[in-house]
């Protein structure tokens, strides 16, 4: 009789299992995009023949309807095509990171996918040029309406689309516009040396990637080593990354200026539909709410025994790790239960995705670390984890994925792959939704309160890294854009001050802002890609804000948050959320998720001092 296989993670090993120990019911099944790497390769071949088609539609597409319907299927189906090809090249490299065929194969994806890029540059400055009447007669014939949201969307760029040829010269820019964030992540990721930081368990590298369990130590001594080192090290380097900071802004503003927008911050967007006053919004009821927040960081110093918190004591958790044993099989049972509100054909969807071939189960050697979702039209919406069953976050991370894969799920059941991918802006909402669900279905049936306290500090502490943080960022980065724009240079100084002020504002007066604070400012990656991390405060604002409105509510609400699921991208973000039933044009649900914030942490205040 062959031996049983067991579950990888359920019995203590002294080593990572290589990826062909794994049994195959604890991987992901990627036979719907591909069934083996050979029809891979042919579906390569397929799409290298199917550029060499595309210059036949060049300057063919205002000749009739019928021609350009012929353009946009034959496109539609090249792009679903090579939507297909990446998903797996990519997937595939995930498993193994190390694995050269996986890379090679990933590479020669990235060639093709690129001269498909090329020759179909033609397009949107052809669909611009196209005369209004004709555009109007085609948009009102029935034969496009797979393509009218599409078209609809590529056409409001027209006023800043500029001439072909003028088109071409900011193309031609693209990489040198990268030369910043390269820059900036060589120096910072490679060139910086940190040293080593002396700890109760020996001593041990510090990195980019390692300082954030760094901060998490019990000591406080190591905490502090660790700051002081690392900002050591980025003081040396100020004025260089102070210096690329100020060019990754110019170029924002030179091509906002260049697009005929009123600012950089109007540019970034301009794409969903979002109004800038969202943004406005978002920073003004946060600031409402920092007296929230500060009494969140006295708590900690109370619950740390501190005589005084310091910026390097407000990561360390203030309510230890509960012992837990979830296995994969019962945390989808978790899960599921927890999203009863949802109701059976959404819980029975996922149950039978997250068991069924979706997922990526458990770590082996060279698999990617940490989980996502990777949602395409043709396949199913798979899951990467590294599950560990003693690891109550990962029941959260599984519950997180899957309301990301449950959203592709949808959209592309819902819609034409022209219209089913949704936006960044409104991807966050549906993934923290289900934390939020999970969350309040472990409160109800947590037995004890360190499992209690634990669960709220979870929530708590999301909040402040998801909105206050984020937050903060915002509000940075929209100031410095500022600042260039009216005529004030970025400079060490200015850019320091500026971040400076932001510190004191959220950190309060009780929290010990050390001298180096402020270069703060001057490590953060999401600032070489602008206007970005507002989303994730939006998004957790309106996940908390419709949880509550599902929980609280009753079938025609469960509907309403299901039809926002199923848009995918046929309508802008904030019509799409309007559909749930939250309007975050308003800066409703952002006071509506500062009071759950204000709730929660007087719950945590009872679970701790009491």
């Amino acid at each position: 009789m062959p031996e049983k296989q067991s579950n990888p993670q359920s019995e203590n090993q002294n080593r990572i299992p290589e990826r062909h120990e794994v049994p195959d019911e604890y991987k992901w099944d990627l036979s719907k995009l591909y069934p083996s790497n050979q029809e891979w390769e042919q579906g390569l071949k397929d799409l290298e023949q199917r550029i060499e088609g595309v210059q036949q539609f060049q300057g063919t597409l205002d000749r009739s309807v019928a021609q350009f319907k012929q353009c946009l299927d034959y496109l539609n189906e090249t792009e679903m095509l090579e939507e297909r090809l990446g998903y797996y090249a990519h997937l595939r490299t995930t498993e193994d990171v190390g694995s050269s065929a996986h890379q090679e194969r990933f590479a020669r994806y990235m060639q093709v996918a690129t001269r498909l890029s090329a020759a179909t540059s033609f397009f949107t400055p052809e669909i611009q040029s196209i005369p209004e009447q004709t555009m109007q007669q085609y948009l009102a014939s029935p034969e496009l309406e797979d393509y009218k949201i599409m078209l609809g969307k590529l056409l409001r760029f027209k006023d800043h689309v500029l001439s072909r040829k003028e088109e071409k010269l900011l193309a031609l820019q693209a990489e040198a516009r990268q030369a910043p964030e390269k820059a900036f992540s060589a120096l910072t990721n490679v060139d910086f040396d940190f040293g080593h930081i002396d700890t109760p368990e020996g001593s041990k590298p510090l990195s980019q990637s390692t300082f954030s369990s760094f901060m998490i130590n019990p000591s406080r001594q190591v905490r502090q080593s660790a700051y002081e080192r690392l900002y050591q090290v980025y003081g040396s380097h100020v004025h260089s990354l102070a210096a690329l900071y100020d060019g990754s802004v110019q170029d924002d503003i030179y091509r906002s200026r260049v697009r005929g927008y009123d600012s950089a911050r109007q540019m970034a967007l301009f794409p969903d539909k979002v109004p800038e006053s969202v943004y406005d919004n978002l920073i003004s009821v946060v600031h409402e709410n920092l007296p929230s927040l500060h009494r969140y960081y006295e708590l900690r110093r109370k619950a740390l025994g501190l005589d005084k918190l310091a910026h390097y004591d407000v990561y360390v958790p203030i309510v230890g790790e509960v012992k837990t044993n979830n296995p994969y099989e019962q945390a989808v049972d978790t899960v599921t239960e927890a999203l009863h509100p949802l109701g059976e054909e959404y819980q029975n969807t996922l149950k039978q995705g997250l068991l069924g071939g979706w997922v990526d189960r458990y770590e082996n050697r060279g698999k990617r670390s940490g989980a996502f979702s990777a949602g395409s039209y043709v396949g199913d919406p798979y899951i990467l984890l590294n599950y560990q069953p003693s690891v109550l976050r990962d029941v959260f991370t599984l519950a997180h994925e899957g309301g990301h894969s449950m959203h592709s799920y949808y959209s592309a059941c819902n819609n034409p792959f022209a219209h089913y991918n949704y936006t960044i802006f409104e991807a966050e909402v549906a993934s923290t939704f289900n934390e939020q669900l999970l969350a309040e279905h472990l409160l109800a049936h947590a037995d004890k309160p360190k499992m209690q306290a634990y669960i709220t500090n979870k929530l708590v502490d999301d909040f402040v890294a998801t909105i206050f943080r984020q937050t903060m960022f915002a509000e940075f980065e929209h100031n410095a854009h500022h600042m260039v724009e009216t005529g004030r240079p970025l400079t060490v100084d200015s850019l320091r001050a500026a971040y400076r002020e932001l510190l004191r504002r959220y950190f309060g007066p009780r929290v010990e802002l050390p001298e180096a604070a402020d270069i703060e400012c001057l490590r953060i990656p999401h600032f070489y890609r602008a206007y970005y991390v507002y989303k994730y405060a939006t998004g957790l604002s309106a996940a908390v804000t419709l949880a509550t409105r599902v929980q609280t509510g009753g079938p025609q609400e469960r509907r309403d948050y299901l039809a926002f699921l199923k848009s995918g991208g046929s309508r802008y973000p904030l019509e799409s959320l309007q559909l749930a039933g939250v309007d975050m044009s308003s800066p409703e649900p952002i006071r509506s998720a500062m009071d759950n914030f204000s709730r929660r942490l007087h719950q945590l205040e009872q679970l701790i001092l009491s």
